[in-house]
């Protein structure tokens, strides 16, 4: 299925992508929801849920924002209208929308973020604001009214004592209302606004994009956790100071210089940091390891009963190939194993499949090296059979 109807992928990527807006209709023909309602506000309810409702004063325009877990009575004391439950990760708890982020697999999987679901009546909506990263919107049910602005940035005035950015003002350049199945992407600091014309969800998929600051300070922490107090700074081509000894000279200021950026150009520890970095989970005690370790005897014949070996919808992939070597990455942390040809190229296959038929992989099976490497990723609870 090709959710960007007449645009191909390529030229979504080279005209779209972090450029402009698009509508696309009827992305999803058919669509038809795999929650409700209900089961949503079910999740508000789970203590591990991260979870939101805005009210909107309309009146006074004004906003009130309570933060989850809910209970059955606060959904029972909201207003009728001008209300808008919003829940995290709902991928992570929901397998259909792990599969739905599958038909957006053309952005690499490392830099997917989540699936938010929203619930509102008429009217909900959480204001005119802006996202620092891209987002698509799914209606997966009921219709919204979303009207889109131009580029914003931190000079738009907010409003205050709010914590969520809705601007005070915004431009609208277009306007429509999406019926189930359409979807609308938006490239970062696009200014957009979402009103509910009666129940409806919408399915917002974003991606991560780490600031400027996040990706130097972290890069660098990592590398300094690689240092010893043994390495310093040295100046053995010192001249005499004398004349001017307070005086920080370009020469100083060139030795450190070239210090941090024999540092940083590692491209071998930026790759290590970026998987680790890149994978990390957002909600890292979602994920547990099977609480017994299982053996190859315990699974051997599941290969046999089961069609499909997927991927924990809590665990996130990554790989980097260096010097003949893969080097795979799960939930922010190395996965070693033997590297072999048939090693490699089934841990490759695992990373980019989130379902993989038993069929396919059978061939490793007898693999020794193959076998301790599907256990230790079963054991670890990051695969498992889907039936």
């Amino acid at each position: 299925m090709n959710i960007l109807g007449d645009i191909s992928c390529e030229e979504f990527l080279n005209e779209y992508w972090q450029k402009k807006p698009l509508l696309i209709r009827n992305a999803f023909p058919d669509f038809e929801s795999p929650v409700n309602p209900d089961d949503i506000a079910g999740l508000a309810l789970e203590e591990d849920v991260e979870s939101r409702i805005l009210i909107e004063d309309v009146s006074n325009q004004t906003w009130q924002v309570k933060h989850g877990p809910f209970t059955e009575e606060n959904f029972t004391e909201l207003p009728k209208e001008n209300w808008t439950l919003l829940v995290q990760a709902v991928d992570q708890w929901i397998p259909e929308f792990a599969d739905l982020l599958e038909q957006f697999r053309f952005i690499p999987t490392w830099r997917k973020d989540d699936l938010m679901v929203s619930f509102a009546p008429k009217g909900g909506s959480v204001g005119p604001h802006y996202d620092l990263y891209d987002v698509f919107l799914v209606q997966g049910m009921g219709q919204r009214t979303w009207q889109v602005g131009p580029k914003c940035s931190e000079s738009d005035a907010t409003v205050d004592d709010v914590p969520v950015k809705i601007l005070k003002s915004m431009q609208t350049d277009h306007e429509w209302v999406l019926n189930p199945g359409d979807m609308l992407y938006l490239p970062p600091s696009y200014a957009h606004h979402g009103v509910a014309v009666n129940d409806c969800m919408t399915f917002s998929i974003g991606f991560r994009a780490p600031s400027e600051a996040e990706v130097l300070q972290g890069f660098t922490d990592h590398l300094a956790s690689e240092l010893t107090n043994d390495q310093r700074y040295t100046d053995p081509a010192l001249k005499d100071a004398s004349a001017t000894p307070a005086l920080i000279d370009d020469d100083a200021i060139e030795r450190f210089s070239q210090m941090l950026q024999d540092k940083i150009n590692q491209k071998d520890q930026l790759k290590t940091w970026l998987a680790q970095y890149m994978t990390e989970p957002k909600y890292e005690d979602l994920h547990e390891p099977l609480e017994e370790e299982l053996e190859w005897l315990d699974i051997d014949s599941l290969f046999q009963e089961a069609q499909h070996l997927t991927q924990n919808e809590t665990s996130r992939w990554a790989y980097f190939k260096d010097e003949g070597q893969v080097s795979l990455f799960i939930n922010g942390q190395p996965q070693p194993f033997k590297q072999t040809p048939e090693t490699q190229t089934l841990a490759k296959h695992l990373a980019n499949e989130r379902h993989t038929t038993t069929q396919e992989i059978l061939s490793y099976l007898v693999d020794p090296d193959c076998q301790r490497l599907l256990l230790d990723l079963i054991n670890g609870n990051h695969l498992y059979f889907e039936d």
